[in-house]
């Protein structure tokens, strides 16, 4: 029987991995995040399962390869953190390139109504018989433009549910949608028109601070920035700066540019020492949520079967259709 390798285990994996693999592969389950320290674990396994925080880098690739490692199979989307070309000639790569867009989109509309209504703030003060509505004013969504960047299948998504409440959509892509009815217009208009300005774009070396100090000089005061795609879209300490100067109306945070280490762990009994982080968490204007806008019972089954697919196809000898190349 195969051996799976599988790095950076939570219950809500190992329940799903479980129920499809229904037995056939022998998947060893290790807590740990996968890293050169601890790659060693996966000598015999000609899989290994990573996710999005995984060191797979250059020198985890080495020492994978080593020890018999021929596939990486990644439970995600996003491969940044992936040595890609050092895995040439040596392993194959795949991924996820999609399991439930509407996850994604319906968390970060969740995330919008809760920061914009203080909706989070009135059930701290309620428990506490507190029914004050003073200080939790937001506006209506209704009229408001939302500025769309990335209109994948994700970002498609979420344009449809901000149609919904009555929005205007402007987007942004460098490789726009065919056919389509999206009304797509240059970033720094993008970012000069918007109300909420959602992130939906994959992570690369020009998507990077695609929010930065200058992006966010030609926003609105108002706006609101929402991330739910990769931390690195936007450069942190710009952000808090800006929030700090209040030259922006507030952010909604599921992923962070140094949350590995931190997202998906319990650190309450721990002392954060990243000041950028922990200002942020700090401030009234600012919601942050832990990596967790994919998680729903639809996007893990998803998730788990497109994983064993392409192992499947793999072992096979078929052709990888979600095989992630070099260049």
């Amino acid at each position: 029987m195969e051996k799976i390798a599988f790095f950076d285990t939570k219950p809500y994996d190992r329940e799903w991995f479980d129920k499809i693999n229904n037995g056939r592969y022998e998947i060893r389950y290790f807590e740990g995040r996968l890293r050169p320290e601890n790659a060693k674990l996966a000598e015999g396994c000609e899989v290994v399962c990573a996710f999005v925080n995984d060191d797979v880098g250059e020198r985890t690739v080495e020492l994978l390869a080593k020890h018999g490692t021929r596939l990486i199979a990644m439970r995600c989307a996003g491969f940044n953190n992936v040595a890609v070309s050092a895995a040439a000639g040596k392993m194959k790569i795949v991924r996820v390139p999609a399991y439930s867009p509407h996850a994604v989109a319906e968390h970060t509309m969740g995330l919008i109504l809760c920061l914009n209504r203080k909706i989070h703030k009135a059930y701290i003060r309620t428990r506490d018989f507190n029914f004050s509505l003073v200080g939790l004013t937001g506006f209506d969504l209704y009229g408001k433009t939302a500025g769309v960047i990335g209109t994948g299948r994700i970002g498609r998504a979420f344009i449809d549910i901000c149609r919904g409440f009555g929005m205007k959509v402007v987007a942004y892509d460098p490789y726009p949608a065919q056919n389509s009815d999206i009304d797509y217009v240059p970033a720094d208009e993008l970012f000069a028109q918007s109300d909420i300005i959602s992130l939906h774009c994959p992570l690369t070396e020009s998507t990077k601070y695609i929010i930065d100090d200058r992006a966010i000089s030609l926003m609105k005061s108002s706006a609101l920035i929402v991330n739910t795609s990769r931390g690195q879209l936007i450069d942190s300490e710009a952000l808090l700066k800006a929030l700090n100067e209040k030259r922006i109306g507030g952010a909604a945070l599921d992923v962070y540019e140094e949350e590995s280490g931190l997202f998906f762990e319990d650190n309450s009994g721990r002392i954060i020492t990243d000041e950028v982080l922990s200002i942020l968490v700090s401030r009234p204007n600012v919601l942050i949520t832990s990596h967790q806008a994919f998680l729903t019972e639809e996007a893990l089954r998803g998730i788990a079967e497109v994983t064993l697919s392409n192992i499947d196809d793999f072992f096979a000898g078929r052709e990888l259709k979600n095989e992630v190349r070099q260049g």
